[in-house]
């Protein structure tokens, strides 16, 4: 049995890249921490956000890689001599990718009450109309 290929289709020239994207984003797993919303806030703007309590600016990082927007928090190790009777409160490290799509761009972060905000926004890039010279050969 052969596996066909959405970017293999003729009228899709060029779209081999959103099939990756595609298999990328189904094996990126459902690990459900920390939990997060996602909003439309109009036409062209989304906000992302995280529930990070406990994690402080400095434990937080947010990269683009490779059209993903991926966020990473890591908690300083309390080296203090503290004895837990119960720990319910995760403090794990985690990491939580978001792939977006061409035009999708960051537009800020902050943190506030415990929660992280990522807002998005998309560009709209202006038409172009290119004449293409037919040479003879």
């Amino acid at each position: 049995m052969t596996k066909l290929s959405f970017g293999a289709h003729p009228y899709l020239l060029g779209f081999d890249q959103l099939e990756r994207l595609v298999e990328r984003t189904a094996k990126s797993g459902s690990d459900s921490y920390p939990p997060y919303n996602i909003e439309q806030n109009g036409p062209d703007a989304f906000r992302i956000t995280l529930a990070v309590a406990g994690f402080a600016e400095d434990d937080l990082a947010i990269t683009m890689e490779d059209r993903a927007l991926v966020i990473r928090g890591r908690q300083a190790d309390d080296l203090g001599e503290r004895i837990f009777l119960h720990r319910g409160i995760a403090a794990r490290a985690f990491q939580r990718s978001f792939v977006l799509a061409d035009g999708v761009e960051v537009a800020g972060a902050g943190l506030e009450n415990g929660l992280l905000h990522v807002d998005l926004k998309r560009v709209m890039p202006d038409p172009v109309v290119q004449s293409i010279p037919i040479r003879r050969r």
